[in-house]
């Protein structure tokens, strides 16, 4: 059976889309069969790989539509063992119309539950935000994992996502389960990213992963190349460390 593993925090520009691409990306080089599905209106994972979010006519926005598309019918191949479901900017309509929409909490979950035997992974990315669509993940999910960016400021944000967890696990998906908390964006030479990184361990132990993911050029530039940063350096820290994450991910169970 596929892990099925949401990729969320409710602060923007922690590394979230980065990390979805990269171990995705990653987990594929290892042999795995690997989804990604792309449920942020914004379209940053879709764009990482050469689909455009306002022309890309199959989308997880069909998740939505009428009797909902299942997940097979929508991804694109973008690699070997690598395939993407890409998001439309119409996502954002689904948000904020779930007042009048009612319960649709488990509306991912009903589309992508026959693709869980097929694949060895499917990692969702979600918007920065605690709304349908991030809850529609985590309710579809077996696990989450938090990116956190090496600076003070992102800390604050753990804590909300930890507390939207728990809550969900608790009313509707008693299987959910935090697999880490990843540390992005460090800086092995600032004492302010050490220091980020030693306040995690200390606050919330083993369920930080024990890699670290180092700034590297080659992820900042891998989104606008339209490929992972492995092809882009792949002796470089980000690739090395995506692939340090991958092999301890496939050996964390929770």
């Amino acid at each position: 059976m596929g892990r099925v593993i949401t990729v969320a925090n409710q602060k923007g520009g922690v590394g979230k889309t980065s990390t979805t691409a990269n171990l995705g990306a990653a987990l594929a080089r290892r042999g795995h069969r690997v989804f990604l599905v792309d449920l942020d209106p914004q379209g940053g994972l879709s764009a990482s790989f050469g689909l455009d979010p306002y022309t890309t006519r199959a989308s997880t926005l069909q998740f939505f539509e009428g009797e909902g598309t299942p997940l097979r019918k929508i991804v694109y191949p973008i690699g070997t063992n690598l395939w993407l479901a890409p998001a439309s900017v119409e996502l954002a309509r689904i948000e904020h119309a779930a007042v009048q929409v009612g319960d649709r909490i488990h509306t991912v979950q009903r589309r992508i539950e026959d693709e869980r035997g097929p694949v060895d992974f499917l990692l969702i990315d979600t918007p920065p935000a605690l709304g349908l669509l991030t809850v529609n993940a985590l309710v579809a999910s077996d696990e989450l994992l938090v990116p956190v960016s090496c600076q003070y400021l992102a800390l604050r944000g753990v804590r909300s996502i930890l507390e939207a967890l728990w809550l969900i696990h608790d009313r509707y998906a008693p299987g959910l389960r935090l697999v880490g908390i990843l540390a992005t964006m460090h800086n092995p030479r600032s004492e302010n990213s050490r220091s980020v990184v030693a306040e995690l361990r200390r606050v919330f132990a083993t369920r930080v992963f024990d890699t670290v993911i180092d700034s590297d050029d080659a992820i900042a530039a891998a989104p606008a190349l339209r490929k992972p940063a492995f092809d882009v350096q792949p002796s470089g820290a980000g690739a090395a460390g995506y692939l340090r994450l991958a092999e301890e991910l496939v050996n964390r169970r929770v």
